[in-house]
Protein backbone atom coordinates (compact mmCIF):
# COMPACT_ATOMS: atom_id res chain seq x y z
CA UNK A 1 0.00 0.00 0.00
CA UNK A 2 2.75 2.44 1.03
CA UNK A 3 4.72 1.57 -2.10
CA UNK A 4 1.70 2.51 -4.17
CA UNK A 5 1.43 5.88 -2.39
CA UNK A 6 5.02 6.78 -3.32
CA UNK A 7 5.13 5.35 -6.84
CA UNK A 8 7.61 7.07 -9.20
CA UNK A 9 8.90 9.44 -6.52
CA UNK A 10 12.36 9.13 -8.05
CA UNK A 11 11.19 10.28 -11.47
CA UNK A 12 9.37 13.24 -9.93
CA UNK A 13 12.51 14.13 -7.96
CA UNK A 14 14.51 14.25 -11.18
CA UNK A 15 11.75 16.37 -12.73
CA UNK A 16 11.96 18.89 -9.85
CA UNK A 17 15.75 19.01 -10.12
CA UNK A 18 15.49 19.66 -13.85
CA UNK A 19 12.98 22.49 -13.32
CA UNK A 20 15.30 24.12 -10.75
CA UNK A 21 18.59 23.34 -12.48
CA UNK A 22 19.45 27.06 -12.46
CA UNK A 23 17.55 28.30 -9.41
CA UNK A 24 19.07 25.85 -6.90
CA UNK A 25 22.73 26.30 -7.98
CA UNK A 26 22.29 30.07 -7.86
CA UNK A 27 20.97 29.88 -4.28
CA UNK A 28 23.76 27.53 -3.17
CA UNK A 29 26.58 29.44 -4.84
CA UNK A 30 25.29 32.83 -3.66
CA UNK A 31 24.92 31.75 -0.02
CA UNK A 32 28.28 29.97 0.07
CA UNK A 33 30.11 32.79 -1.68
CA UNK A 34 28.73 35.43 0.68
CA UNK A 35 29.63 33.34 3.73
CA UNK A 36 33.17 32.63 2.55
CA UNK A 37 33.66 36.25 1.46
CA UNK A 38 32.46 37.49 4.86
CA UNK A 39 34.89 35.22 6.68
CA UNK A 40 37.69 36.48 4.44
CA UNK A 41 36.66 40.09 5.04
CA UNK A 42 36.78 39.57 8.81
CA UNK A 43 40.45 38.57 8.55
CA UNK A 44 41.23 41.93 6.92
CA UNK A 45 38.89 44.06 9.05
CA UNK A 46 40.04 42.66 12.39
CA UNK A 47 43.60 41.34 11.90
CA UNK A 48 44.70 41.73 15.54
CA UNK A 49 43.32 40.25 18.74
CA UNK A 50 43.11 43.74 20.28
CA UNK A 51 40.69 44.88 17.55
CA UNK A 52 38.60 41.75 17.96
CA UNK A 53 38.41 42.26 21.73
CA UNK A 54 37.29 45.86 21.16
CA UNK A 55 34.48 44.55 18.98
CA UNK A 56 33.59 41.95 21.62
CA UNK A 57 32.83 44.78 24.07
CA UNK A 58 30.32 46.22 21.59
CA UNK A 59 28.65 42.80 21.28
CA UNK A 60 27.56 43.00 24.95
CA UNK A 61 25.19 45.83 23.96
CA UNK A 62 21.56 44.60 24.36
CA UNK A 63 20.74 45.87 20.87
CA UNK A 64 23.50 43.74 19.36
CA UNK A 65 22.37 40.80 21.50
CA UNK A 66 18.88 41.15 20.08
CA UNK A 67 20.25 41.28 16.53
CA UNK A 68 22.78 38.44 16.53
CA UNK A 69 22.26 36.65 19.85
CA UNK A 70 24.21 36.65 23.13
CA UNK A 71 27.95 36.55 22.65
CA UNK A 72 29.98 33.45 23.40
CA UNK A 73 33.74 33.17 23.44
CA UNK A 74 33.96 36.92 24.11
CA UNK A 75 36.89 36.47 26.48
CA UNK A 76 38.98 35.32 23.53
CA UNK A 77 37.05 36.60 20.52
CA UNK A 78 38.63 34.67 17.66
CA UNK A 79 37.74 35.07 13.99
CA UNK A 80 35.81 31.79 14.15
CA UNK A 81 33.80 32.85 17.18
CA UNK A 82 33.15 36.25 15.57
CA UNK A 83 32.02 34.64 12.32
CA UNK A 84 29.63 32.20 14.00
CA UNK A 85 28.29 34.72 16.51
CA UNK A 86 27.59 37.51 14.03
CA UNK A 87 26.72 35.64 10.83
CA UNK A 88 25.21 32.26 11.68
CA UNK A 89 21.73 33.46 12.73
CA UNK A 90 21.51 35.93 9.84
CA UNK A 91 22.52 33.25 7.33
CA UNK A 92 20.05 30.84 8.96
CA UNK A 93 17.25 33.35 8.31
CA UNK A 94 18.18 33.54 4.61
CA UNK A 95 18.43 29.74 4.40
CA UNK A 96 14.95 29.58 5.94
CA UNK A 97 13.64 31.98 3.29
CA UNK A 98 15.21 29.87 0.53
CA UNK A 99 13.51 26.72 1.81
CA UNK A 100 10.14 28.41 2.24
CA UNK A 101 10.23 29.66 -1.35
CA UNK A 102 11.41 26.34 -2.82
CA UNK A 103 8.94 24.15 -0.92
CA UNK A 104 6.00 26.45 -1.65
CA UNK A 105 6.94 26.47 -5.33
CA UNK A 106 6.91 22.66 -5.54
CA UNK A 107 3.89 21.98 -3.33
CA UNK A 108 1.01 24.43 -3.05
CA UNK A 109 2.02 26.57 -6.05
CA UNK A 110 2.16 23.50 -8.32
CA UNK A 111 -1.21 22.41 -6.97
CA UNK A 112 -2.67 25.87 -7.47
CA UNK A 113 -1.55 25.96 -11.10
CA UNK A 114 -2.90 22.52 -11.87
CA UNK A 115 0.42 20.73 -12.32
CA UNK A 116 -0.21 18.19 -9.57
CA UNK A 117 -3.59 17.28 -11.05
CA UNK A 118 -1.80 16.61 -14.32
CA UNK A 119 0.88 14.55 -12.55
CA UNK A 120 -1.70 12.49 -10.65
CA UNK A 121 -3.34 11.57 -13.94
CA UNK A 122 -0.11 9.65 -14.64
CA UNK A 123 0.99 6.46 -12.81
CA UNK A 124 2.22 8.22 -9.65
CA UNK A 125 1.31 7.80 -5.99
CA UNK A 126 -0.86 10.13 -3.95
CA UNK A 127 2.10 11.25 -1.84
CA UNK A 128 4.76 11.01 -4.55
CA UNK A 129 4.94 14.70 -5.38
CA UNK A 130 5.23 15.83 -1.76
CA UNK A 131 7.82 13.13 -1.08
CA UNK A 132 9.82 14.15 -4.15
CA UNK A 133 9.76 17.83 -3.13
CA UNK A 134 10.93 17.09 0.41
CA UNK A 135 13.63 14.68 -0.80
CA UNK A 136 15.04 17.22 -3.24
CA UNK A 137 14.96 20.07 -0.72
CA UNK A 138 16.65 17.88 1.90
CA UNK A 139 19.34 17.07 -0.66
CA UNK A 140 19.78 20.77 -1.36
CA UNK A 141 20.28 21.47 2.35
CA UNK A 142 22.81 18.64 2.71
CA UNK A 143 24.72 20.09 -0.24
CA UNK A 144 24.49 23.54 1.33
CA UNK A 145 25.89 22.18 4.60
CA UNK A 146 28.85 20.53 2.87
CA UNK A 147 29.64 23.56 0.72
CA UNK A 148 29.65 25.84 3.76
CA UNK A 149 31.57 23.42 5.93
CA UNK A 150 34.40 22.70 3.52
CA UNK A 151 34.34 26.24 2.08
CA UNK A 152 35.06 27.76 5.50
CA UNK A 153 37.62 25.09 6.38
CA UNK A 154 39.57 25.62 3.15
CA UNK A 155 40.13 29.27 4.10
CA UNK A 156 42.77 27.88 6.47
CA UNK A 157 41.98 30.27 9.31
CA UNK A 158 43.42 29.04 12.62
CA UNK A 159 40.25 29.39 14.70
CA UNK A 160 38.03 27.80 12.01
CA UNK A 161 38.92 24.11 12.15
CA UNK A 162 37.25 21.25 10.27
CA UNK A 163 34.98 20.17 13.14
CA UNK A 164 33.65 23.67 13.74
CA UNK A 165 33.25 24.38 10.02
CA UNK A 166 31.27 21.20 9.48
CA UNK A 167 29.06 22.12 12.45
CA UNK A 168 28.57 25.60 10.93
CA UNK A 169 27.37 24.00 7.69
CA UNK A 170 25.32 21.33 9.47
CA UNK A 171 23.51 24.00 11.50
CA UNK A 172 22.49 25.82 8.33
CA UNK A 173 21.42 22.57 6.67
CA UNK A 174 19.36 21.53 9.72
CA UNK A 175 17.56 24.86 10.02
CA UNK A 176 16.88 24.68 6.28
CA UNK A 177 15.30 21.23 6.62
CA UNK A 178 13.31 22.50 9.61
CA UNK A 179 11.71 25.32 7.62
CA UNK A 180 11.22 23.05 4.60
CA UNK A 181 9.15 20.69 6.77
CA UNK A 182 7.26 23.57 8.40
CA UNK A 183 6.39 24.98 4.96
CA UNK A 184 5.26 21.54 3.73
CA UNK A 185 2.98 21.39 6.79
CA UNK A 186 1.52 24.86 6.14
CA UNK A 187 1.01 23.90 2.48
CA UNK A 188 -1.57 21.38 3.72
CA UNK A 189 -3.36 23.95 5.89
CA UNK A 190 -3.68 26.77 3.37
CA UNK A 191 -5.40 26.39 0.04
CA UNK A 192 -3.20 28.93 -1.79
CA UNK A 193 0.51 29.54 -2.31
CA UNK A 194 0.10 33.06 -0.98
CA UNK A 195 -1.40 31.72 2.24
CA UNK A 196 1.38 29.14 2.55
CA UNK A 197 4.03 31.84 2.12
CA UNK A 198 2.27 34.10 4.59
CA UNK A 199 2.03 31.43 7.29
CA UNK A 200 5.60 30.25 6.72
CA UNK A 201 7.11 33.74 6.79
CA UNK A 202 5.03 34.58 9.85
CA UNK A 203 6.50 31.51 11.56
CA UNK A 204 10.00 32.57 10.54
CA UNK A 205 9.47 36.13 11.77
CA UNK A 206 7.92 34.93 15.04
CA UNK A 207 10.86 32.58 15.59
CA UNK A 208 13.33 35.41 15.07
CA UNK A 209 11.43 37.79 17.37
CA UNK A 210 11.12 35.14 20.09
CA UNK A 211 14.88 34.60 19.98
CA UNK A 212 15.61 38.33 20.01
CA UNK A 213 13.27 39.04 22.96
CA UNK A 214 14.37 35.92 24.80
CA UNK A 215 18.08 36.65 24.40
CA UNK A 216 17.60 40.08 25.95
CA UNK A 217 15.02 39.41 28.68
CA UNK A 218 14.04 35.75 29.16
CA UNK A 219 16.18 32.80 28.09
CA UNK A 220 13.19 30.43 28.12
CA UNK A 221 11.68 32.26 25.14
CA UNK A 222 14.87 31.68 23.15
CA UNK A 223 14.49 27.93 23.60
CA UNK A 224 11.05 28.11 21.95
CA UNK A 225 12.67 29.39 18.76
CA UNK A 226 14.69 27.31 16.27
CA UNK A 227 17.02 30.29 15.92
CA UNK A 228 17.73 29.90 19.63
CA UNK A 229 18.77 26.31 18.86
CA UNK A 230 20.99 27.60 16.06
CA UNK A 231 22.72 29.90 18.50
CA UNK A 232 23.04 27.12 21.08
CA UNK A 233 25.46 25.22 18.83
CA UNK A 234 28.18 27.75 19.83
CA UNK A 235 30.14 26.98 16.69
CA UNK A 236 33.95 27.35 16.81
CA UNK A 237 33.86 27.74 20.62
CA UNK A 238 32.19 24.71 22.27
CA UNK A 239 30.88 22.98 19.10
CA UNK A 240 27.60 21.63 20.57
CA UNK A 241 25.98 19.12 18.18
CA UNK A 242 22.78 18.07 19.98
CA UNK A 243 20.72 21.15 18.82
CA UNK A 244 21.13 19.73 15.31
CA UNK A 245 19.27 16.61 16.41
CA UNK A 246 16.59 18.79 18.01
CA UNK A 247 16.06 20.69 14.74
CA UNK A 248 15.99 17.52 12.62
CA UNK A 249 13.68 15.72 15.07
CA UNK A 250 11.19 18.59 15.06
CA UNK A 251 11.40 18.76 11.28
CA UNK A 252 10.58 15.03 11.11
CA UNK A 253 7.43 15.62 13.19
CA UNK A 254 6.26 18.40 10.86
CA UNK A 255 7.05 16.27 7.80
CA UNK A 256 5.02 13.34 9.15
CA UNK A 257 2.11 15.69 9.84
CA UNK A 258 2.41 17.08 6.31
CA UNK A 259 2.22 13.60 4.76
CA UNK A 260 -0.70 12.63 7.01
CA UNK A 261 -2.70 15.74 6.13
CA UNK A 262 -1.81 15.46 2.45
CA UNK A 263 -3.14 11.91 2.36
CA UNK A 264 -6.45 12.95 3.94
CA UNK A 265 -7.37 16.13 2.11
CA UNK A 266 -8.83 16.70 -1.32
CA UNK A 267 -6.74 18.13 -4.11
CA UNK A 268 -6.71 21.99 -4.09
CA UNK A 269 -8.32 22.02 -0.63
CA UNK A 270 -6.81 23.17 2.68
CA UNK A 271 -7.60 22.43 6.30
CA UNK A 272 -7.85 26.05 7.34
CA UNK A 273 -11.34 27.37 6.65
CA UNK A 274 -11.20 29.81 3.79
CA UNK A 275 -12.97 33.07 4.30
CA UNK A 276 -15.80 33.36 1.82
CA UNK A 277 -15.45 36.41 -0.33
CA UNK A 278 -18.11 39.02 -0.81
CA UNK A 279 -20.77 38.28 -3.36
CA UNK A 280 -20.00 41.55 -5.11
CA UNK A 281 -16.65 43.33 -5.18
CA UNK A 282 -16.52 46.86 -3.81
CA UNK A 283 -16.33 49.67 -6.38
CA UNK A 284 -12.66 50.26 -5.50
CA UNK A 285 -11.75 46.58 -5.95
CA UNK A 286 -13.28 46.68 -9.42
CA UNK A 287 -10.67 49.24 -10.48
CA UNK A 288 -7.18 48.18 -11.68
CA UNK A 289 -5.63 50.09 -8.78
CA UNK A 290 -7.84 48.37 -6.22
CA UNK A 291 -7.11 44.94 -7.68
CA UNK A 292 -3.35 45.57 -7.81
CA UNK A 293 -3.39 46.84 -4.23
CA UNK A 294 -5.42 43.85 -3.03
CA UNK A 295 -3.07 41.24 -4.47
CA UNK A 296 0.00 42.98 -3.03
CA UNK A 297 -1.25 44.04 0.39
CA UNK A 298 0.33 41.08 2.23
CA UNK A 299 3.73 41.81 0.74
CA UNK A 300 3.42 45.51 1.55
CA UNK A 301 2.61 44.81 5.20
CA UNK A 302 5.45 42.29 5.53
CA UNK A 303 8.02 44.59 3.93
CA UNK A 304 6.82 47.54 5.99
CA UNK A 305 7.22 45.67 9.28
CA UNK A 306 10.59 44.26 8.22
CA UNK A 307 12.03 47.61 7.19
CA UNK A 308 10.79 49.31 10.36
CA UNK A 309 12.56 46.63 12.41
CA UNK A 310 15.69 46.97 10.26
CA UNK A 311 15.73 50.72 10.80
CA UNK A 312 15.16 50.29 14.55
CA UNK A 313 18.00 47.77 14.80
CA UNK A 314 20.39 50.23 13.12
CA UNK A 315 19.14 53.10 15.25
CA UNK A 316 19.59 51.19 18.50
CA UNK A 317 23.37 50.92 18.03
CA UNK A 318 23.98 54.55 17.12
CA UNK A 319 24.69 55.41 20.77
CA UNK A 320 27.94 53.39 20.63
CA UNK A 321 29.00 54.53 17.17
CA UNK A 322 31.27 57.40 18.22
CA UNK A 323 33.43 55.27 20.52
CA UNK A 324 33.50 52.31 18.16
CA UNK A 325 34.62 54.18 15.06
CA UNK A 326 37.07 56.39 16.94
CA UNK A 327 39.23 53.37 17.85
CA UNK A 328 39.01 51.45 14.57
CA UNK A 329 41.04 52.68 11.62
CA UNK A 330 39.63 50.19 9.14
CA UNK A 331 36.08 51.10 10.02
CA UNK A 332 36.99 54.75 9.53
CA UNK A 333 38.21 53.87 6.02
CA UNK A 334 34.89 52.15 5.47
CA UNK A 335 33.07 55.29 6.56
CA UNK A 336 35.49 57.67 4.78
CA UNK A 337 34.94 60.33 7.49
CA UNK A 338 34.59 64.07 6.84
CA UNK A 339 36.83 66.30 8.95
CA UNK A 340 35.04 68.16 11.74
CA UNK A 341 31.74 66.25 11.52
CA UNK A 342 30.48 63.91 14.29
CA UNK A 343 31.03 60.28 13.33
CA UNK A 344 27.50 59.38 14.41
CA UNK A 345 25.92 61.77 11.91
CA UNK A 346 28.26 60.50 9.18
CA UNK A 347 27.24 56.96 10.03
CA UNK A 348 23.56 57.97 9.79
CA UNK A 349 24.18 59.37 6.29
CA UNK A 350 25.94 56.15 5.29
CA UNK A 351 23.16 53.98 6.70
CA UNK A 352 20.48 55.99 4.89
CA UNK A 353 22.14 55.37 1.54
CA UNK A 354 22.07 51.63 2.22
CA UNK A 355 18.55 51.62 3.67
CA UNK A 356 17.25 53.56 0.67
CA UNK A 357 18.53 50.73 -1.56
CA UNK A 358 16.81 48.15 0.65
CA UNK A 359 13.58 50.17 0.39
CA UNK A 360 13.91 50.20 -3.40
CA UNK A 361 13.58 46.39 -3.47
CA UNK A 362 9.85 46.28 -2.50
CA UNK A 363 9.14 49.30 -4.73
CA UNK A 364 10.54 47.39 -7.71
CA UNK A 365 8.66 44.25 -6.70
CA UNK A 366 5.39 46.21 -6.62
CA UNK A 367 5.79 47.40 -10.21
CA UNK A 368 7.24 44.10 -11.50
CA UNK A 369 4.12 42.35 -10.20
CA UNK A 370 2.48 43.44 -13.46
CA UNK A 371 5.03 41.39 -15.39
CA UNK A 372 4.14 38.34 -13.27
CA UNK A 373 0.44 38.87 -13.88
CA UNK A 374 1.09 39.01 -17.63
CA UNK A 375 3.21 35.84 -17.45
CA UNK A 376 0.35 34.03 -15.68
CA UNK A 377 -2.14 35.13 -18.34
CA UNK A 378 -4.17 37.30 -15.99
CA UNK A 379 -3.46 40.68 -17.58
CA UNK A 380 -5.58 39.93 -20.64
CA UNK A 381 -8.60 39.38 -18.39
CA UNK A 382 -8.28 42.95 -17.13
CA UNK A 383 -7.53 44.47 -20.52
CA UNK A 384 -10.52 42.65 -22.01
CA UNK A 385 -12.69 45.11 -20.08
CA UNK A 386 -12.88 48.86 -20.55
CA UNK A 387 -9.39 49.36 -19.09
CA UNK A 388 -6.62 51.08 -21.02
CA UNK A 389 -3.02 49.92 -20.89
CA UNK A 390 -1.98 53.28 -19.48
CA UNK A 391 -4.44 52.90 -16.62
CA UNK A 392 -3.30 49.34 -15.92
CA UNK A 393 0.43 50.16 -15.87
CA UNK A 394 -0.32 53.39 -14.02
CA UNK A 395 -1.99 51.44 -11.20
CA UNK A 396 1.14 49.41 -10.54
CA UNK A 397 3.32 52.49 -10.94
CA UNK A 398 1.27 54.40 -8.33
CA UNK A 399 1.63 51.51 -5.87
CA UNK A 400 5.39 51.39 -6.46
CA UNK A 401 5.67 55.17 -6.12
CA UNK A 402 3.59 55.41 -2.92
CA UNK A 403 4.94 52.13 -1.56
CA UNK A 404 8.53 53.29 -1.97
CA UNK A 405 7.78 56.46 -0.02
CA UNK A 406 6.02 54.43 2.68
CA UNK A 407 8.88 51.94 3.01
CA UNK A 408 11.49 54.69 3.20
CA UNK A 409 9.44 56.53 5.82
CA UNK A 410 8.93 53.42 7.95
CA UNK A 411 12.63 52.52 7.89
CA UNK A 412 13.62 56.08 8.80
CA UNK A 413 10.95 56.22 11.52
CA UNK A 414 12.24 52.96 13.01
CA UNK A 415 15.78 54.28 13.06
CA UNK A 416 14.67 57.63 14.46
CA UNK A 417 12.56 56.14 17.25
CA UNK A 418 15.31 53.75 18.36
CA UNK A 419 18.08 56.35 18.04
CA UNK A 420 16.28 59.10 19.95
CA UNK A 421 15.61 56.57 22.74
CA UNK A 422 19.34 55.83 22.96
CA UNK A 423 20.66 59.39 22.55
CA UNK A 424 19.38 62.92 22.07
CA UNK A 425 22.04 64.44 19.81
CA UNK A 426 20.11 63.98 16.52
CA UNK A 427 16.46 65.14 16.22
CA UNK A 428 13.86 62.70 14.88
CA UNK A 429 13.10 64.95 11.89
CA UNK A 430 16.71 64.69 10.70
CA UNK A 431 16.28 60.96 10.08
CA UNK A 432 13.17 61.57 7.97
CA UNK A 433 14.88 64.28 5.88
CA UNK A 434 17.97 62.10 5.39
CA UNK A 435 15.72 59.32 4.06
CA UNK A 436 13.32 61.31 1.88
CA UNK A 437 16.17 62.97 0.00
CA UNK A 438 16.84 59.56 -1.62
CA UNK A 439 13.41 59.47 -3.28
CA UNK A 440 14.67 60.78 -6.68
CA UNK A 441 17.22 57.93 -6.85
CA UNK A 442 14.43 55.47 -6.06
CA UNK A 443 12.28 57.06 -8.78
CA UNK A 444 15.06 56.46 -11.32
CA UNK A 445 15.06 52.76 -10.41
CA UNK A 446 11.26 52.61 -10.64
CA UNK A 447 11.46 54.43 -13.97
CA UNK A 448 13.92 51.85 -15.25
CA UNK A 449 11.53 49.07 -14.20
CA UNK A 450 8.63 50.79 -15.99
CA UNK A 451 10.80 51.19 -19.09
CA UNK A 452 11.67 47.48 -19.18
CA UNK A 453 8.03 46.46 -18.65
CA UNK A 454 6.98 48.75 -21.47
CA UNK A 455 9.72 48.02 -23.97
CA UNK A 456 11.57 44.77 -23.22
CA UNK A 457 10.16 42.84 -20.22
CA UNK A 458 12.46 39.89 -20.93
CA UNK A 459 15.44 42.05 -19.92
CA UNK A 460 13.91 43.41 -16.70
CA UNK A 461 16.45 41.40 -14.67
CA UNK A 462 19.02 44.08 -15.52
CA UNK A 463 17.17 46.38 -13.10
CA UNK A 464 18.05 44.03 -10.23
CA UNK A 465 21.67 43.77 -11.40
CA UNK A 466 21.85 47.56 -11.48
CA UNK A 467 20.45 47.76 -7.95
CA UNK A 468 23.02 45.20 -6.71
CA UNK A 469 25.77 47.18 -8.43
CA UNK A 470 24.53 50.35 -6.69
CA UNK A 471 24.56 48.58 -3.33
CA UNK A 472 28.16 47.39 -3.76
CA UNK A 473 29.39 50.82 -4.87
CA UNK A 474 27.52 52.76 -2.17
CA UNK A 475 28.22 50.32 0.66
CA UNK A 476 31.85 49.50 -0.08
CA UNK A 477 32.90 52.56 -2.06
CA UNK A 478 34.77 54.12 0.87
CA UNK A 479 36.66 50.92 1.60
CA UNK A 480 37.70 49.95 -1.94
CA UNK A 481 38.08 53.46 -3.37
CA UNK A 482 36.26 52.75 -6.64
CA UNK A 483 37.07 55.12 -9.57
CA UNK A 484 34.77 58.11 -9.98
CA UNK A 485 33.08 56.82 -13.13
CA UNK A 486 31.96 53.69 -11.31
CA UNK A 487 30.50 55.75 -8.48
CA UNK A 488 28.81 58.23 -10.82
CA UNK A 489 26.96 55.48 -12.71
CA UNK A 490 24.56 54.82 -9.83
CA UNK A 491 21.84 57.41 -8.99
CA UNK A 492 22.29 56.88 -5.23
CA UNK A 493 25.78 58.40 -5.29
CA UNK A 494 24.44 61.78 -6.51
CA UNK A 495 22.12 62.32 -3.57
CA UNK A 496 23.35 64.86 -0.97
CA UNK A 497 24.18 63.02 2.24
CA UNK A 498 22.07 64.71 4.89
CA UNK A 499 22.74 65.67 7.66
CA UNK A 500 26.49 66.06 7.01
CA UNK A 501 26.11 67.89 3.66
CA UNK A 502 24.08 70.89 2.55
CA UNK A 503 20.99 70.24 0.45
CA UNK A 504 21.92 70.31 -3.27
CA UNK A 505 18.88 70.74 -5.53
CA UNK A 506 20.60 70.42 -8.93
CA UNK A 507 21.37 66.66 -8.82
CA UNK A 508 18.00 65.94 -7.23
CA UNK A 509 16.17 67.80 -10.02
CA UNK A 510 18.30 66.09 -12.68
CA UNK A 511 17.51 62.65 -11.30
CA UNK A 512 13.82 63.52 -11.19
CA UNK A 513 13.91 64.55 -14.86
CA UNK A 514 15.69 61.30 -15.79
CA UNK A 515 13.06 59.34 -13.89
CA UNK A 516 10.25 61.16 -15.72
CA UNK A 517 11.83 60.40 -19.10
CA UNK A 518 12.20 56.71 -18.23
CA UNK A 519 8.63 56.49 -16.96
CA UNK A 520 7.17 58.26 -20.00
CA UNK A 521 9.16 56.00 -22.35
CA UNK A 522 7.91 52.95 -20.50
CA UNK A 523 4.26 54.00 -20.79
CA UNK A 524 4.66 54.72 -24.53
CA UNK A 525 6.28 51.32 -25.07
CA UNK A 526 3.61 49.48 -23.07
CA UNK A 527 0.90 50.94 -25.26
CA UNK A 528 2.66 49.74 -28.42
CA UNK A 529 4.07 46.29 -27.64
CA UNK A 530 2.22 42.98 -27.82
CA UNK A 531 0.74 41.68 -24.56
CA UNK A 532 1.56 37.99 -24.20
CA UNK A 533 -1.02 37.02 -21.61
Amino acid sequence: MSKHLYANTGKLSRFIIRRDRIRIPVWLLALTTVTVATATAFTHLYPTQAERQALAEVMINPAMTAMVGPGYGLDHYTLGAMMAHQMLVFTAVIVGIMNILLVTRHTRADEEQGRIELIRSLPTGRLSHLAAAILVICGVNVLLALMHGFGLYLLNIDSMDLKGSLLYGATLGAIGIFFAAVTAFFAQLSESSRGTLGLSFAALGLAYMLRAIGDVSNETLSWLSPFGWVHATEVYVNNVWWPILLMLGTALVFAILAFYLNARRDLEAGFLPSKPGRKHASPFLQTPLGLALRIQRTGMVAWGIGLFILGASYGSVLGDTEAFFADNELMQEFLNPVEGMPLTEQFVAKLMSVISIFCTIPALMFVFKLKGEEKNNRTEQVLARAVSRTRLLGSYFIIAFAGGLLMLSLAAAGMGVAATAAMDSIPFGTFMQAAWVYLPAMWVMIGMAVLFIGVAPQFSGFTWLYLIYSFVVVYLGGLFQFPDWMVNVTPFSHIPQLPIEEMAFTPVIMLTVIALVLIASGFIGYNKRDITG
